[in-house]
């Protein structure tokens, strides 16, 4: 899964570990699903999505369009 957790938490100047206190993750967490090692579980797809502002489908995709 393509996502762009990386684009919009640096537009924020967001580090990974501040990411991941704002999520109540690990930063390894964050690190993995930035980098396509892990896909979040639904309900943190959505804490994500919320954090940011955005539907679900503007930060990740599955990679088909």
């Amino acid at each position: 899964m393509n996502n762009r957790l990386k684009i919009l938490r640096a537009e924020r100047n967001w580090s990974q570990a501040e990411l991941a206190v704002r999520l109540d993750v690990s930063r390894q967490a964050i690190n993995a699903i930035e980098t396509g090692k892990h896909d979040p579980l639904l309900p943190l797809a959505f804490r994500i999505a919320r954090l940011f502002g955005m539907p679900i489908e503007e930060i990740f995709n599955d990679g088909t369009e």
